[in-house]
């Protein structure tokens, strides 16, 4: 048996056969067995096969391609024949910065003008070269500082020996800086894994409902240390393609910000809803807020708006630009709105994820 078939087909009254190509198991099991991922197209930029990767990768809609690079080379491809390889830069979602690169290989695969397309994410491994890089550099910058003053304190500790209280005193400050090492090295920890792992390059549907419902659950305890209200209002919640924990992660980190710095028995309220098909998850408080100047730099690694809070707090600098790359990573965006001395809205947006079939070669013929 080949791998391509012809299957002749009838329309109206029409005596005269067409010829439709149709894919057969054996080809179909071939392309899901290799370790690209791939797609069928057929003239008129119908696809008519993709393997399961396909679907994280942003390139299709309602069945049909939307990159144009890759509509180009498909094109080229079927004018001369000859297969043809190439790289294609295409965001990673209808909105936010991320971008990841393709690395594409499409061959003629029928002399009717279908071709199949090869397609290999390469942006990973661009992204973790580029960002390792100066990682290093902030991370041992940043540990120097609770190890210095740890080391002052033993010190210190071992002075004032014969002095119960200074004793005391010093041991209490080296607890506090043991706990501030102790969270700067679990979101290094946790940074490092989003910057070495793309959700969607093992995705799967995700819901935002529950994601928000388990983050307020992880933040209820320092919620209720702090005598702070937190509410929940589902205006519309959606499916996304992704990773769930890096999710409940992001908006973890959102929650816990607005209660760190909010005076107690205030209220930080969460919210979801859809726009324009995408999800927005919001986190309201009533905080000290941001001025201005500081809103751009809010999500660089380990920068802090207010350092004496931060230490107050607990805060590492990090939470933020974790929020950050989870969102890009997923195909989104995080904006501020915040005013000093009335508070801060963050808006995590993200696209929904529908769930759309390959047409078949019936929808094809009918067209």
């Amino acid at each position: 048996m080949g791998i391509w078939r012809s299957r002749q087909s009838h329309s109206g009254t029409d005596s005269s056969p067409s010829q439709t190509e149709e894919i057969t198991e054996t080809l179909r099991s071939a392309l899901l067995a290799n370790e690209d991922d791939s797609l069928i197209v057929l003239p008129g930029d119908v696809v008519v096969f993709q393997s399961p990767g396909i679907a994280t990768m942003g390139i299709l809609r309602e069945g049909r391609l939307e990159a144009e690079e890759l509509l180009a080379l498909i094109r080229q491809v079927r004018r001369t024949g000859e297969l043809r390889r190439g790289n294609i830069e295409i965001p990673r979602g209808p909105i936010g910065e991320g971008k990841r690169t393709l690395r594409i290989t499409a061959s003629p695969l029928t002399s009717s003008g279908a071709v199949l397309v090869y397609v290999n994410d390469e942006s990973e491994l661009e992204r973790v070269d580029a960002i390792r890089r100066d990682f290093v550099a902030n991370v041992s910058h940043e540990l120097k500082t609770p190890i210095g003053a740890l080391m002052l304190l033993s010190e210190a500790v071992m002075g004032a020996k014969e002095n119960p209280a200074e004793v005391a005193k010093f041991a209490s400050k080296m607890q506090s800086e043991a706990r501030r090492l102790s969270d700067l090295v679990k979101e290094i920890i946790n940074l490092s894994r989003l910057q070495s792992h793309d959700p969607l390059a093992s995705a799967y549907e995700v819901e935002i409902d529950e994601v928000i419902r388990e983050a307020i659950d992880q933040s209820q305890s320092n919620a209720e240390a702090r005598h702070i209200e937190v509410s929940y209002a589902n205006n519309g919640s959606a499916v996304v393609i992704g990773d769930r924990d890096q999710l409940i992660m992001s908006v973890h980190n959102l929650i816990e910000n607005a209660i760190n710095y909010s005076p107690e028995r205030t209220k930080v309220s969460v919210t979801s809803q859809l726009v324009d098909g995408l999800i927005e998850i919001s986190v309201t408080d009533q905080g000290i807020g941001i001025p201005e100047s500081e809103q751009e730099r809010i999500f660089e690694r380990f920068y802090r708006v207010d350092p004496a809070r931060s230490r107050e707090t607990g805060g590492t600098g990090l939470g933020l630009s974790i929020v950050k790359h989870v969102t890009q990573n997923h195909g989104g965006e995080v904006k501020v709105w915040s005013k000093p001395g009335v508070g801060s809205t963050f808006a995590l947006r993200l696209p929904v994820y529908i769930e759309s079939e390959t047409e078949s070669i019936e929808e094809v013929e009918q067209r």
